[in-house]
């Protein structure tokens, strides 16, 4: 967790429970600062996620992606089912499909996808290569034994995980629908408030 300073407010000589976090402008009042302990819990994760992903995939043969391109490609891969770069972008919440577009023809010239053409050509289809399940098969097996082997041993565990990711799935929509209301506001209509 974040180092945070907190200080205690006595009111009227009545100790009240309220704490602020006093050294941040992201934290004046306890929910805010909670708020910011998530964001900032969310970022380390992510980039411990990031490490850990990428450390694998070297020692599976898929060393020379970028961790995007290994998230992309382990959605590919899910349920064995071809899936259009739409519904790739949905499926990773991203706004646009051009970086998705990009990352698959990146992975199709190293031989790790194959794309599909429908029965309408300009809707196509991508799935994994032979060798491509081959190595995410070995890349699960790998990370069976360095993470989700040691996670059992935490005391509800499985409710936990399912637990914070609903919380994380709500938070999402949330952050989204700030960030499509944000995108009415100009710097003018702020400055006034």
């Amino acid at each position: 967790m974040i180092n945070m300073h907190y200080q205690r407010i006595e009111t009227k000589g009545t100790s009240l429970e309220q704490i602020f976090y006093k050294d941040w402008h992201l934290g004046s009042t306890r929910h805010e600062a909670m708020t910011t302990e998530l964001e900032w819990a969310v970022i380390r994760f992510e980039q411990a996620f990031q490490r850990f992903i990428i450390q694998l995939a070297g020692m599976c043969g898929l060393g020379d992606l970028s961790y995007s391109e290994l998230v992309l490609l382990h959605v590919i891969r899910m349920q064995d089912s071809p899936k259009t770069a739409a519904l790739l972008a949905r499926q990773l919440n991203m706004d646009g499909i051009t970086n998705i577009q990009y990352s698959l023809r990146k992975l199709i010239k190293l031989g790790l996808v194959t794309k599909i053409k429908g029965s309408n050509s300009k809707i196509c289809t991508y799935v994994v290569t032979k060798a491509s399940s081959t190595m995410l098969m070995k890349y699960a097996q790998i990370r069976r034994g360095m993470l989700t082997d040691q996670t059992m041993g935490i005391e509800n565990i499985d409710q936990k995980l399912i637990e914070t990711a609903k919380l994380i799935s709500m938070l999402t929509g949330l952050y989204d629908e700030a960030s499509r209301i944000s995108g009415t506001y100009s710097r003018t209509t702020l400055s006034e408030e």
